[in-house]
């Protein structure tokens, strides 16, 4: 098995049963948002680098929000993972895995949550010593059904199930005893983004930060 870094991942991951998914396309925006999230209850964050001003934001966020757990999301490369790293990024999410990123996860110590969706990907992960994995996408992938039908041959993994999951889907991969925590964007929509709206962000925030594990 190969060194990996996952040593406060699943600390991280149980403190709340939703990690908010961020797409920031405006730097001014970040801050804001991160702390309505926070004072919600949702203390980890996932920031993607699909926008231009991703890095910019993780750096605000890390240097602004108090009691901000920040991590990077849609890691494809090595060069991602060693910038997250130099940010300060606690943990790095990747929606799958090459052989050249987990490669490099063992370069830089921060934690590091690849995605695998069938039994064989899990089971290389596993191989690699990654007992936490994402699970990508989630609803076109199976959803809850298919997570379940994992946890009997692979109980030794944990999923981060993401993608296409709402208020009203979370409940049911939640009581999975192979699910950690789900990540989704539906407590900070577009629209509340774009309005400024952070109260009713924060609202939301509490919302599912209410949903309950098992």
């Amino acid at each position: 098995m190969s060194k990996t870094y996952q040593k406060g991942l699943a600390e991280a991951l149980r403190l709340a049963p939703v990690v908010p998914v961020m797409v920031i396309e405006r730097v001014e925006d970040a801050v804001p948002l991160a702390r309505a999230l926070v004072k919600g209850g949702l203390p980890v964050l996932e920031i993607t680098l699909r926008t231009a001003t991703a890095m910019e934001s993780i750096r605000a966020i890390i240097a602004e929000v108090e009691g901000a757990i920040v991590g990077s999301g849609t890691v494809l490369t090595p060069e991602q993972l060693r910038d997250s790293h130099k940010l300060g990024c606690k943990f790095a999410v990747s929606p799958g895995a090459t052989g050249r990123l987990l490669g490099a996860a063992e370069d830089y110590e921060i934690d590091f949550l690849p995605g695998g969706v069938t039994a064989s990907e899990a089971m290389a992960l596993l191989e690699w010593g990654y007992a936490i994995q994402k699970f990508f996408p989630a609803e076109p992938a199976g959803g809850a059904a298919y997570l379940s039908a994992l946890a009997s041959p692979l109980p030794q993994v944990s999923f981060c199930p993401t993608g296409g999951i709402t208020p009203e889907k979370a409940p049911a991969y939640l009581k999975l005893p192979n699910v950690i925590t789900v990540g989704g964007s539906w407590m900070a929509p577009k629209t509340l983004v774009e309005a400024k709206d952070w109260a009713a962000i924060e609202k939301l925030a509490a919302d599912a930060s209410r949903l309950r594990k098992g």
